[in-house]
């Protein structure tokens, strides 16, 4: 499986896995203004962008073992690995498999619990009606949780932009991917066994992965660095990119600065 990818910049690599339902492209304001302190390495996970969906069953440890691929395609040994919501998934599925790969982990607006019964039913129940009806659902049920009220409030490009997104998502991605996520496991032990610098990122407008779930995961991790991005809700790095951007800057400036032993 070969992911399509958007990169700028150079320097220490940093690896930025998308929200479900969107696809790299979500990252544009990462890709311009990170560059300068790293190169922003955005991938479109399977199924969704430019990347095939293959036919493999839904699993998000392959998803990873995507990202592992990429690497290896680039060149790199070790990155920065971080991902938004699923694209968080993604991240600590692949601390789980390539806990050697990892120089630092950014997790944004996610969770490291797995999802109990009725959130896995609703998953299935999405999945099925966006393979029967297509995108819809999407826009009626999820899109609405996405974005936080100031953006929906004050700036209706993001907003309009952001349902584009939704739109264009395969429908038959949108079911993979659900299914991946509905049978994903507890990930509190995976974040305990960190070895390297964790950043938690977490809008404050945020009612899917609200700051709560966000400071349970840096809790987990003995020097956990949590940032929470006022007038922000789910999608914190396409509603307020500059004060997202900033946060993971500073990350890296301050914590990977120092090699770990």
């Amino acid at each position: 499986m070969q992911l399509y990818t958007r990169s700028a910049g150079t320097g220490l690599p940093v690896v930025l896995l998308h929200a479900f339902p969107l696809s790299s492209a979500m990252w544009l304001a990462q890709r311009e203004g990170l560059a300068k302190a790293c190169r922003v390495i955005t991938p479109d996970l399977r199924g969704f962008g430019g990347s095939r969906l293959g036919d493999d069953e839904p699993s998000l440890d392959l998803m990873a073992d995507d990202v592992a691929r990429l690497l290896d395609d680039e060149g790199i040994e070790r990155a920065v690995v971080g991902g938004l919501s699923m694209g968080g998934y993604v991240t600590m599925a692949f601390c789980r498999r390539h806990p050697d790969r990892v120089l630092g982990v950014i997790l944004a607006d996610t969770k490291a619990g797995a999802d109990p019964p009725p959130a896995r039913e609703n998953r299935e129940r999405i999945a099925q009606a966006v393979l029967a009806e297509g995108s819809e659902v999407l826009v009626s049920e999820v899109l609405p949780a996405l974005i936080g009220p100031t953006t929906k409030e004050r700036r209706a490009m993001v907003f309009g932009r952001v349902k584009g997104l939704v739109q264009s998502a395969p429908p038959g991605a949108v079911a993979w991917a659900q299914r991946a996520m509905a049978a994903r496991p507890d990930s509190f032990d995976t974040l305990s066994a960190l070895k390297v610098p964790l950043l938690v990122v977490v809008g404050e407008e945020d009612e899917l992965s609200p700051p709560a779930d966000a400071e349970a995961m840096a809790r987990a991790v003995p020097d956990g660095r949590l940032e929470i991005i006022p007038k922000a809700g789910h999608l914190s790095a396409v509603e307020q990119p500059e004060a997202f951007n900033t946060a993971i800057t500073e990350f890296l400036r301050t914590d990977l600065a120092t090699p770990r032993p």
